[in-house]
Order: structure tokens, then C-alpha cells, then sequence
């Protein structure tokens, strides 16, 4: 009986972070549609135009991945290949990163030398050190051109 309790609440535990996380992936995919037309590239030199104003724009998340994939991640360490609840974990964090970084700046003509930066969280649990959360941090230049009379 304490098995299919645990069974159960597993089951339940995995499909409610499965859930949450492509409703945060649908949140991403639309925020990233009404930003699209403000870029966020890596130049080494500025664009060419009259600069009206420069701003820092930096966008900082930190996601935690829930038990649940621990498990699967621990599985798979043990029989090797790739790390998919990790992956998108990862991604998830990078992505949410930008779209903050993009909507700090509101009214911005583009950001350029965009840099991502991720680091763990880590959480020690009988003496192993184990993910407990991602963080990313994006950040870049925002400008503002004048406008062309």
C-alpha cells in the first residue's frame, strides 16, 4: 500500500512539473514573439548612426528543477547519454534571461555585446553536491538611435 502511495504521488509530483514547465515554455514563446523586432546581438563594434542614449540591460532568472527530474538525471548518469531534464532546464533559464534583459529596456532600438553567463545552485545532500537550481544572467548595451529627420 506505502508503494502505491509513493507510485501515485510520484506520478502526480512528475506530471504537475511537466505541466508548470510548458506553461513557463508557452509563457517564453509568446514573450519572444512581441520582442522579436528588438535584437539582442553581439557586435564588436557599434552599428553605425547617431546614438541618442546608451543603457546597461541585464536580465537575471533562477529556475530550480524540481525532484522529479533529479531522479531521471541520476538515472541517466548511471547508464549515460544525454541529460534531457537538464537541457531544458538550462534552456529555460537562458531564454527567460533574455526576454528579462529585453524587457528592462523598454523602448530600445537594439542591445548589442549581449553576454549569457549560467551557474548552478548547487545543494548538499549526504555529502554529494547535486543541482539544486540554474541561474542566468544576460546582460548587454541597449541603445536608442536619434531619429532621422
Amino acid at each position: 500500500m506505502e508503494l502505491i502511495i509513493f507510485l501515485i504521488l510520484t506520478a502526480i509530483g512528475y506530471t504537475m512539473g511537466t505541466i508548470a514547465e510548458k506553461r513557463h515554455y508557452r509563457s517564453i514563446e509568446e514573450r519572444e514573439k512581441n520582442l522579436l523586432k528588438m535584437p539582442a546581438i553581439n557586435f564588436k563594434n557599434v552599428p553605425q548612426g547617431d546614438i541618442k542614449s546608451s543603457k546597461m540591460a541585464l536580465g537575471n532568472v533562477v529556475i530550480s528543477i524540481d525532484y522529479f527530474k533529479r531522479i531521471l538525471a541520476g538515472l541517466r548518469n548511471i547508464f549515460g547519454g544525454g541529460v534531457v531534464s537538464y537541457e531544458t532546464l538550462v534552456d529555460r533559464a537562458r531564454r527567460e534571461a533574455m526576454l528579462r534583459m529585453k524587457e528592462s529596456v523598454p523602448g530600445a532600438d537594439m542591445i548589442i555585446n549581449v553576454r549569457i553567463e549560467t551557474s548552478t545552485i548547487g545543494k548538499n545532500a549526504n555529502r554529494r553536491k547535486q543541482i539544486g537550481s540554474v541561474e542566468a544572467l544576460a546582460y548587454g548595451t541597449a541603445i536608442k538611435f536619434k531619429d532621422k529627420d
